[in-house]
């Protein structure tokens, strides 16, 4: 059985919005690595319409020293939760739309049916309706030792949502790396 796992770069005042912004001084081999490891168990891709339309504008024509994530991500299964896209003609793309029941059954069929880990890079909305209603195994988290200030945070006017935490480690630039599972 596949698990959904979400992966953020977030700020110290919990902000994940636009990590391009404020991320890459932080960026280094080791961080790399932390990324690398969480790509190698990737079966599948899990994205909303945001996100899938600015990577399918952007992944399919990349090469020189994207070219590694760019076949991997242009190649693997991709999941896109939308009620306003009819089409995803990105290579292995496939659509989920409906309403929550609907798009809450469908990603449990996709769960019992894969295997490895079906991950999400951001969107922080998806990941809300994902805690919401039962269907997110993995919260990994890389906290920058920097404050924001602004911007959209992971969880804004949610409900308590009691996470346990699976592991953590600092890596050498302070960033925190955090594995989180609902309790």
């Amino acid at each position: 059985m596949a698990k959904i796992v979400s992966n953020f770069f977030i700020s110290l005042d919990g902000v994940v919005e636009r990590p391009d912004q404020w991320h890459f001084p932080y960026f280094d081999d080791e961080m790399g690595a932390v990324v690398g490891r969480g790509v190698e168990g990737t079966t599948a891709f899990l994205m909303g319409r945001t996100q899938y339309q600015e990577w399918s504008e952007f992944w399919p024509n990349q090469s020189g020293d994207d070219l590694e994530f760019a076949s991997f991500i242009n190649s693997v299964p991709k999941y896109v939760l939308s009620n306003t896209l009819t089409e995803t003609p990105w290579q292995n793309s496939h659509l989920i739309s409906g309403d929550s029941d609907r798009v809450a059954a469908r990603l449990r069929e996709i769960k019992e049916q894969a295997d490895g880990d079906i991950s999400m890079s951001g969107g922080a909305t998806t990941v809300r309706w994902l805690l919401a209603n039962g269907l997110l195994d993995e919260l990994r988290l890389l906290v920058h030792p920097i404050a924001v200030g602004h911007g959209q945070r992971l969880f804004e006017g949610t409900p308590t949502y009691p996470l346990r935490l699976l592991d953590s480690s600092t890596l050498k630039s302070g960033v925190l790396n955090l594995t989180y599972a609902p309790a």
